[in-house]
C-alpha cells in the first residue's frame, strides 16, 4: 500500500502538493492490485492514463509546433511520436524513479510487473492525468515540460538512430549492430518492411517502414531506449 510519507517523497520530487492526494494514488495503482483488494477496493490508473495521454499529445504538439516552425506535419508526428512512445517515457520515468511507486498485485509483481516499460509508461501518463485534474493545465504541462519535453536526447535518437546505436555499442563494447529483413507486406509499389535490429546474439528491437532504411532506424532507436535503460 502506498503510504502517505511515499506520497510526500513524490511530491517533493516535482514540486507540486496534491489537493487530492487519492488521484496520485490512483495514478499508481495497478488494475492487478486493485482485483486482489477484498474490501476498500480503489480505482486503478487507466482512467487517469487515457486523460494524461491526451493532454500530454496536445502539449507536446504545442512544443513542436512552437519550437520547429519549419518542420512539416508529418516530420512533427514522427518527432512527437519519438518523445511520447513507450521507451522514451519509461526512459523518462527513470528520473522519479517512478517504478518504486506503483502498487501492484503479487502475480504482477512476481512476473516482474514493476520493470515491465509498458507498465511504467501508462503510470507517467496517469500521474500527468492525475495533474490535470488536480492542477489544472499549468501543472500537467510544468511536468510534461521538465521531465518529457526536456529529453532532445529522444528526438535526436530518433533522427539518426542507426549512427547512435553504432556509437554506443562500440564504446560500451556490446558487440556488432545487425539488421535483419523479417517481413514485408504490401504491394510492389507500396511495401512496408519489417527489421529487426540483433546487438550481439540479443534481438533489442523492431521497426517498420516504408524503405528498408527507415525500418532499421526505427528499430534502432528502440534498441536505443532498452540499452539506455540498462546502462
Amino acid at each position: 500500500m502506498l503510504t502517505d510519507a511515499e506520497i510526500k517523497k513524490f511530491e517533493d520530487k516535482i514540486g507540486y502538493t496534491f489537493r487530492d492526494k487519492a488521484l496520485i494514488t490512483q495514478a499508481f495503482t495497478h488494475s492487478s492490485f486493485v482485483n486482489e483488494q477484498k474490501i476498500n477496493k480503489r480505482p486503478d490508473y487507466e482512467r487517469l492514463e487515457f486523460l494524461g495521454d491526451a493532454v500530454l499529445e496536445m502539449i507536446s504538439s504545442a512544443y513542436l509546433f512552437r519550437t520547429y516552425p519549419d518542420k512539416k506535419e508529418g516530420e512533427m508526428s514522427k518527432m512527437r511520436a519519438s518523445l511520447v512512445c513507450e521507451g522514451a517515457l519509461a526512459y523518462d520515468a527513470n528520473e522519479l524513479d517512478i517504478k518504486s511507486y506503483i502498487q501492484l498485485g503479487k502475480g504482477e509483481e512476481a512476473t516482474g510487473g514493476r520493470h515491465k516499460e509498458s507498465i511504467i509508461a501508462d503510470v507517467m501518463e496517469a500521474v500527468i492525468g492525475a495533474l490535470f485534474l488536480d492542477g489544472g493545465i499549468e501543472q500537467s504541462k510544468r511536468f510534461i515540460d521538465t521531465y518529457i519535453l526536456s529529453n532532445e536526447e529522444a528526438v535526436l535518437m530518433f533522427v539518426d538512430s542507426k549512427s547512435l546505436l553504432q556509437e554506443f555499442t562500440q564504446g560500451e563494447n556490446l558487440g556488432e549492430v545487425r539488421y535483419e529483413i523479417c517481413g514485408e507486406t504490401g504491394p510492389e509499389h507500396d511495401k512496408i518492411f519489417e527489421v529487426r535490429v540483433f546487438v550481439g546474439d540479443d534481438n533489442l528491437g523492431e521497426g517498420t517502414g516504408k524503405t528498408k532504411k527507415a525500418a532499421e532506424q526505427q528499430a534502432a532507436y528502440k534498441a536505443l531506449l532498452v540499452l539506455k535503460n540498462k546502462h
